[in-house]
């Protein structure tokens, strides 16, 4: 188990996050949406800029849910797990 705070659940099947499960992990990932989505729109028509932009926040995102997700991240087998 994590000993850090817990802002996303685990998924069920699978490896990564889930659903936020705390207002901290819903902040983030509405900033993230909210920071992609105004970026795609300034740089619709410069698309190497906005991947440019884009893969930095998409590695901070990953790294932050990684770090904040119940149990950590590992292969899941739902119940069986």
């Amino acid at each position: 188990m994590s000993d850090g705070p817990e802002w996303f659940a685990p998924k069920r099947f699978g490896y990564g996050a889930g659903l936020p499960i705390s207002w901290q992990g819903w902040t983030l990932t509405a900033a993230f949406m909210g920071f992609s989505i105004g970026l795609a729109i300034e740089f619709a028509e410069r698309p190497v800029v906005l991947f440019a932009a884009l893969v930095p926040m998409i590695v901070v995102f990953v790294a932050i849910s990684a770090r904040t997700t119940r149990g950590g991240w590992r292969w899941r087998w739902g119940d069986m797990d």
